[in-house]
């Protein structure tokens, strides 16, 4: 495995005559907020972007580096999301497929490159197949260890996360969301027990549904 994320698959993309679209997802764990999206299709002229990994491997502040890089070089960037709403309705997967195809077709209004269209992009996604995105794809696992362009979408996802969640913990201070993200830690398990869920909760996961504060 390479040290880090690789323009590779980008230029096999290039030599195609394609653009390449890498896809990734930050939120499908938590108990707490949507989960987001972000799609990044970057130009056939870039080089290796230094500080573009796998945005677990980020700090807070090297994120917020990489952020203003990958803005300034990447050709186009798409965001979507998917509401706790969402996410209760038609279950975690189908939810992040949604956000998922949100941020891609996001991107296609934003890019003003005529080849930046189906099917002349190659739309490359973190992880397993997802039919229901509903534009062709292929798939890689660990993609966000492995592509630059799955990194950097990965890194934009997360970090809009992150700051949706504290800007929502200013309201709702009893649930730790500025250090915890929404994640099921024992500070945010036991802030549920003792106050309830708040509009922000996935009633439909387990541990809130398990203590019959669900639905």
């Amino acid at each position: 495995m390479p040290a880090g994320p690789t323009l590779k698959l980008e230029r096999i993309a290039w030599q195609a005559g394609k653009l390449l679209l890498g896809v990734d997802e930050a939120g499908r764990g938590p108990l707490a907020g949507p989960v987001v999206a972000a799609a990044v299709v970057f130009p056939r002229d870039v080089k290796r972007l230094a500080g573009i990994r796998d945005s677990k491997t980020l700090s807070e502040p090297q994120r917020d580096k990489a952020v203003l890089l990958i803005r300034k070089r990447a050709l186009a960037i798409g965001i979507g999301a998917a509401s706790v709403r969402e996410i209760d309705r038609l279950n975690i997967r189908r939810a992040t497929a949604l956000a998922m195809r949100r941020a891609i077709l996001r991107l296609y209004a934003e890019c003003r490159e005529p080849e930046c269209r189906e099917p002349e992009c190659r739309v490359l996604l973190d992880g397993l197949a997802m039919p229901e995105v509903g534009f062709a794809h292929e798939f890689l696992i660990d993609g966000d260890a492995l592509c630059v362009s799955i990194s950097a979408a990965g890194i934009i996802a997360k970090t809009i996360r992150d700051r949706l969640m504290v800007n929502l913990a200013r309201r709702h201070p009893a649930y730790h969301w500025v250090t915890n993200r929404g994640y099921g830690t024992e500070a945010h398990l036991q802030a549920i027990e003792q106050h309830g869920p708040t509009r922000h909760h996935r009633r439909t996961f387990a541990p809130i549904a398990q203590l019959g504060l669900g639905l």
